[in-house]
């Protein structure tokens, strides 16, 4: 990495003595795979509650609110109240969780290189 947060010792990589790691904080704000998931969802569209429960698939209604609540106190994603009846809130990526998009993409990229190795693997065996 060129931007000095990192030094080879060896075979490992460690942080300079004295700054907070920013992998280890990249990974706190996305700390478990739902995270990552409405993030992947809502760089595609805004949605509502209902709609990106939906698209997520068996997540229950109390972990996706406790993860937009963090993901919102963390400043990854925009809460929008409407004044209606009934309620409408809308949720969207702010600037600081769009700019999550190049990791996601990386990501993915990984992922799909990762899964055609294993398709190889397993029409060799």
């Amino acid at each position: 990495m060129s931007d000095g947060y990192f030094k080879k010792r060896g075979e490992k990589m460690s942080v300079k003595v004295g700054q907070q790691c920013p992998v280890e904080k990249t990974v706190s704000l996305l700390s478990n795979k739902c995270k990552v998931l409405i993030i992947r969802e809502l760089l595609i569209e805004t949605q509502r509650f209902n709609a990106l429960q939906r698209t997520l698939g068996g997540i229950t209604q109390k972990v996706l609110t406790s993860n937009l609540k963090e993901m919102e106190k963390s400043g990854l994603v925009n809460r929008e109240v409407f004044p209606v009846t009934p309620p409408h809130v809308e949720y969207s990526l702010t600037s600081r969780g769009r700019s999550l998009e190049p990791i996601l993409e990386t990501m993915a990229v990984w992922g799909l290189a990762y899964m055609a190795e294993e398709e190889l693997q397993l029409e060799e065996s």
